[in-house]
């Protein structure tokens, strides 16, 4: 995995976190309190700022996995 590979999964992650967080303020704030729990449980490593970087995340882009392989296997 290059650089760039490393920044857009890193990109893609910030992306995510933000969303969550961003919904979570929405639910609370409209008194969605199921919804926010919910969410907070899916996510409550990404939520909790001693965890955020130690949770890892795998992303698979099957297009990205399967061109890999035949890199690999096809030398």
């Amino acid at each position: 995995m290059n650089n760039e590979d490393v920044l857009r999964i890193s990109q893609q992650r910030d992306d995510i976190y933000d969303w969550v967080v961003s919904r979570f303020r929405y639910f609370m704030e409209n008194d969605e309190i199921d919804n926010a729990l919910c969410l907070a449980d899916e996510f409550f490593e990404w939520m909790d700022p001693d965890q955020l970087d130690n949770e890892q995340t795998l992303f698979i882009n099957e297009d990205e996995l399967k061109e890999r392989f035949l890199e690999i296997t096809e030398g």
